[in-house]
């Protein structure tokens, strides 16, 4: 079980890092977007941290992107 969710962790964090990138900004742009600090973006993005909603829905909002198009595929 434990397994399994850092390997979700860590696709989630590439989906992120993918969706950020698509848009040009650097990780600290988009930390500041977030209104996240750079490190614990650069931690999720890692697949380091099991992020909260409200992390989540910063992230969605600031990418202009649904949740539920964040998780696609990742399951």
């Amino acid at each position: 079980m434990q397994q399994d969710l850092q390997n979700f962790q860590k696709r989630l964090g590439l989906r992120i890092r993918e969706l950020r990138k698509r848009r040009g900004w650097s990780q600290e742009e988009f930390a500041h977007i977030c209104g996240l600090d750079r490190s614990y973006m650069g931690s999720v993005e890692r697949g380091e941290r099991n992020v909260t909603l409200a992390s989540l829905r910063a992230i969605a909002k600031a990418l202009n992107v649904k949740l539920s198009a964040m998780f696609k595929g990742l399951d």
